[in-house]
């Protein structure tokens, strides 16, 4: 049945969804660290995978368990510093800030005058949003700033070990397998403050919540779009996704941007849809 939904709107509908997915983390920062709450979205994450590909039946090699490993480790981190990011910033301006990951990438592997501009076009929207926009003073939103900018580091790295993956050609089973050894490293950091998502039905929702719309919908989805959408169709669609993730801000969480929050955030977006215009600048797949 979604096969017939246009592709154009299946990608929104994801993009929706892995922030709705962020709004609700972070509704649960009240209760636990944000360490603990992205540990808890590993947790749902790595267990709907595992449920919905069963990676077991797949014959492994130590060499392919390790580069699982790898690749869960590197999601793993990039979600925990991306969650560490959005409980101090605003959560449009943490994705805007995490973007520079991915249009460096484009920047370092690309050809052409396309990712030249993305890569200047993402810094002056980075400048815009963290000099401008943000109150560096404020020692939280320093640190938060610097978060996403990790996050985005994170997530460039996530980019090209997600490339070795896909030549593998394991895919979603790598990463189901994956996010089994993320959560297991992260465990130890999170256990003790874990039991804070059942301490109501309502948090117990909220952390099946997380898991489920950060991951579960997004991958299946992402099934449906990567085989159908065509490059600049993809590349459109990217540079929206800043926009997305601030207007769930508002929306759910009544975070207003400022003025050069939004400036940055059109930057931003413009760099995307050049970067992402060879299809060098996937997008995120598990926040």
């Amino acid at each position: 049945m979604v096969g017939r939904v246009p592709a154009p709107l299946v990608f929104v509908v994801s993009a929706f969804s892995q922030y709705l997915g962020a709004g609700l983390a972070v509704s649960l920062f009240s209760l636990m660290p944000s360490t603990t709450v992205a540990w808890w979205r590993l947790v749902v994450g790595a267990t709907v995978l595992m449920a919905l590909r069963c990676p077991w039946r797949r014959s492994w090699t130590p060499k392919a368990l390790a580069l699982a490993a790898a690749f869960g480790t590197a999601t793993a981190t990039m979600n925990v510093i991306f969650y560490a990011a959005i409980s101090l910033l605003p959560l449009g301006a943490v994705v805007s800030l995490e973007f520079l990951g991915p249009v460096a990438v484009a920047a370092f592997t690309g050809r052409g005058w396309r990712p030249r501009c993305s890569a200047v076009l993402a810094l002056l929207g980075v400048v815009s949003i963290s000099g401008l926009g943000v109150d560096v003073g404020e020692p939280d939103q320093r640190t938060g700033v610097v978060l996403a900018l990790a996050a985005g580091a994170a997530w460039a790295g996530y980019i090209l070990l997600g490339r070795r993956v896909a030549s593998a050609g394991a895919g979603i089973d790598s990463l189901a397998v994956g996010m089994v050894f993320g959560a297991l490293v992260y465990a130890p950091f999170a256990v003790g403050t874990a039991a804070g998502a059942l301490a109501s039905v309502r948090s117990t929702a909220m952390a099946l919540g997380v898991g489920l719309l950060s991951t579960a919908v997004p991958y299946g989805l992402d099934q449906v779009v990567l085989k159908r959408l065509g490059t600049d169709t993809f590349a459109l669609l990217s540079s929206l996704m800043p926009a997305t993730s601030m207007l769930v801000g508002v929306v759910v969480l009544g975070q207003l941007p400022s003025g050069w929050e939004v400036t940055g955030l059109v930057l931003v977006s413009v760099a995307v849809a050049l970067a992402s215009a060879d299809g060098r600048a996937p997008r995120p797949a598990s926040h």
